[in-house]
């Protein structure tokens, strides 16, 4: 396996968590957005990962268990809103109701955490890739 796959590999895992983070944050920072552009509540965005192979002569031998991982889409959640009666509130329907996102933050807390140990993960692989192009080339030389 070549120096560049391994960064690819790296450089793959590194832009799917920064979605991740990115799709949680924005999950975070509407969990309580009941208007958007589109009408009614934010609706909750989780990015959906794909694998694909890293190419190069030993992918057949390593296509199972080496591979690289993009964001294929951004699923947005289809569920209904959470509705509570808050008769104040500027976007109470008739009886009081007020449709809010279906966010929990609790879990969005724990993805943001899981995102940024994964990040943390690929980072280091890309530092182990260097590390080791650069024994390389002292070899050489």
């Amino acid at each position: 396996m070549k120096i560049s796959e391994i960064i690819d590999i790296g450089v793959s895992g590194v832009l799917a968590q920064r979605a991740r983070m990115a799709a949680t944050a924005s999950n975070m920072a509407n969990a309580q957005t009941t208007r958007t552009a589109e009408g009614g509540p934010y609706r909750r965005r989780d990015p959906v990962f794909q694998t694909s192979s890293v190419g190069g002569p030993f992918s057949d031998r390593l296509s199972r268990a080496v591979r690289k991982v993009d964001v294929s889409r951004i699923e947005v959640d289809q569920r209904p809103a959470i509705t509570r009666f808050d008769p104040g509130h500027p976007d109470a329907n008739a009886e009081g109701y007020v449709a809010l996102p279906r966010v929990n933050v609790v879990e969005e807390l724990s993805n943001m955490m899981s995102a940024s140990r994964s990040y943390q993960a690929n980072l280091l692989i890309l530092r182990k890739a260097r590390e080791m192009a650069r024994a390389a080339l002292q070899l050489g030389g």
